[in-house]
């Protein structure tokens, strides 16, 4: 079961502090993670971009799970998809869709729902 919280605003200035950098990224990319299953790794988290960050040197990424997201603000631009998504723009990948590199054009700010429970390598064994 994932777990819960009472009513908060993770975007609030005074929570900056929870947000994690994300290894590599110098600065530019941080997380948030909002709620998971422990048992079946499936998360719900926030992802930051810095204004002008580009993701290129992490290349292009898949998993071998479904995922959802939506962006909550600014405009990212996703290579794979040769597209800018901007503020409300909602995707559901398929497990092994090829995305990204990205590049923020202002700070960006992205909800990311995954479900690894939902692996298709979990579920071929």
């Amino acid at each position: 079961m994932k777990t819960t919280s009472t009513y908060w605003n993770p975007l609030a200035d005074y929570n900056i502090a929870m947000w994690q950098e994300i290894e590599g990224s110098e600065g530019n990319l941080h997380q948030l993670t909002l709620a998971e299953d422990k048992t079946t790794g499936d998360y719900t988290r926030l992802t930051r971009f810095a204004d002008g960050y580009d993701t290129s040197k992490f290349g292009a990424k898949s998993h071998d799970y479904p995922e959802e997201i939506l962006i909550i603000s600014g405009r990212l631009y996703d290579a794979a998809f040769d597209i800018w998504l901007e503020q409300g723009y909602y995707a559901s990948r398929p497990p092994q869709e090829i995305h990204g590199p990205f590049k923020a054009d202002g700070e960006v700010i992205v909800l990311e729902i995954s479900y690894p429970s939902q692996s298709i390598i979990l579920n071929e064994q």
